[in-house]
């Protein structure tokens, strides 16, 4: 496959050359990667239908639904990276290596497409180890390494990206996705909105910043705090709702409150379920697409 479509009228023996569509849109080939807003899959390796798990699909099926920024917590157990929800003897998705081989399958099918990962690492595991498994997994000749911290002026547009096939994107978060902060394989800081109730709760990182010059993620998902113990479950109820583009409540409302806050649209809006509501609309409401 090949990232430029060419077009030839062979009878007048002129031909055009077209850019493919760069996550999906022509539009989106020209902007740079910290001037775009991605609906991202919260906790995206926990899937399945007990009330602990936070997604519908599989992360390929995430990918097919045009779902492009994906976040999931590791921890060290048995001597390897494992995807695990606070505890891997609570929730357990496997090791690391295979979740990314996965995603580099889907990468190698799908040569025009930027994905982003957010990965935790509440253990602080050596990033040497997060590069065997990217090794392992066949997938770091996609990593994007940027010279140097980037203003948000000085990232690469998503074709500049395509261009290079350098189309992952990795942040690593030395705590959970609330306060995803720091770096892994040299990429730049974000800051965090945090809502676990889909109104504005907010929490900066880093501390003490008005977040000038980062970009933010917005975590907009529900949870049910079950019979009034404290225990947290994902509220697939409300998904609907709550993962519509507009509306009380709505991916657009939350990410509009957000904006007047920050002065800039969010780059990421985490959900849960991905696959309920209109999160595909949402994302082009906010690109102005």
């Amino acid at each position: 496959m090949f990232s430029k479509i060419f077009f030839c009228l062979s009878l007048i023996g002129i031909c055009k050359v077209s850019a493919a569509a760069c996550n999906g849109n022509d539009a989106l080939c020209s902007r740079k990667y910290s001037n775009i807003t991605q609906i991202g899959a919260h906790d995206s390796a926990f899937v399945g239908d007990l009330p602990t798990e936070n997604q519908n699909l599989d992360v390929t099926g995430q990918l097919n639904a045009g779902i492009r920024f994906l976040t999931a917590q590791t921890h060290s157990f048995l001597d390897e990276i494992y995807l695990c929800h606070t505890s891997c003897f609570e929730e357990n998705s496997g090791v690391l290596v295979d979740y990314l081989t996965d995603i580099g399958t889907w990468m190698d099918s799908n040569p025009n497409e930027v994905v982003t990962l957010l990965l935790t690492n509440g253990d602080a595991i050596a990033v040497s180890m997060f590069a065997d498994a990217y090794d392992g997994a066949g997938i770091s000749k996609y990593t994007y390494t940027p010279p140097n911290q980037l203003a948000l002026g000085d990232w690469p547009t998503l074709q500049d990206l395509i261009s290079a096939n350098t189309r992952l994107i990795t942040f690593m978060g030395s705590l959970f996705v609330s306060r995803a902060r720091s770096i892994a394989l040299g990429l730049t800081k974000m800051i965090d909105y945090n809502s676990n109730t889909a109104t504005v709760s907010y929490i900066l990182e880093p501390s003490g910043s008005n977040g000038a010059g980062l970009m933010y993620i917005v975590n907009h998902f529900l949870d049910i705090d079950v019979l009034s113990t404290g225990i947290l479950v994902p509220d697939k109820g409300s998904a609907p709702a709550t993962n519509a583009a507009t509306g009380t409540g709505s991916i657009g409302a939350h990410a509009g409150l957000c904006a007047q806050q920050h002065g800039a649209n969010p780059n990421a809006v985490l959900l849960d379920f991905v696959d309920i509501g209109d999160a595909m609309t949402a994302q082009n409401n906010l690109n102005g697409l």
